[in-house]
């Protein structure tokens, strides 16, 4: 139910602890030499998150599931050439829009079905509220990918808009806009599924 009330109620999410992500950058140093432990540090502090940013690309939970595990992979292989530049989850998230975008090429080639034509009960199974379920084919359906992006990570991960701005290297500003314009389709969206019901 968080995220129908996160759309309802556009100025506030329910009342959780947020704390940023602090990724201490010599987890990848750490992880290039084979520790493993700091790849489950890693995997610990962003899977939330990650899974957030993924899910807005695929539109789709099994597809989401399936390249944040090829990102993680995808760190564990490259770790040892990150530079530290003070914004890890960035670097993760370029990696996780490549891998996607690859997905999307090789997948084309073989005509598989879109996500977003897979019927609602099979995509969104692991939604059990019928009102989160909802709003989530609203998100994945009516805002583009940036709104995805933007909206996931606040509603999901819970990050601030500044922290998402620096992390999907975009202007304060901008992303503010992209977000606002992203609640106001998905509120007129959920008002016209009302309006049916």
């Amino acid at each position: 139910m968080m995220l129908f009330t996160f759309v309802l109620s556009v100025n506030e999410l329910p009342k959780t602890e947020y704390k940023p992500i602090a990724i201490d950058e010599r987890l990848f140093v750490r992880i290039g030499k084979g520790d493993n432990t700091a790849l489950d540090e890693l995997y610990h502090l962003t899977e939330r998150t990650l899974y957030a940013f993924t899910v807005s690309l695929t539109r789709d939970h099994d597809m989401a599931l399936e390249i944040m595990q090829e990102t993680y992979l995808k760190i564990l292989s490259a770790a040892h050439l990150y530079k530290p530049m003070g914004k890890p989850l960035a670097w993760m998230f370029t990696i996780t829009k490549n891998l996607y975008y690859s997905e999307v090429k090789k997948r084309g080639r073989y005509d598989v079905q879109d996500p977003m034509e897979i019927s609602n009960e099979r995509r969104f199974s692991y939604v059990t509220d019928a009102e989160d379920r909802m709003v989530l084919e609203g998100v994945l359906k009516k805002l583009t990918e940036e709104e995805r992006e933007i909206i996931m990570l606040y509603a999901v991960s819970g990050m601030k808009h500044r922290e998402i701005a620096e992390n999907l290297d975009m202007k304060l500003s901008t992303l503010l806009s992209k977000y606002h314009r992203g609640l106001k389709k998905l509120k007129d969206y959920l008002e016209e599924k009302e309006g049916r019901s």
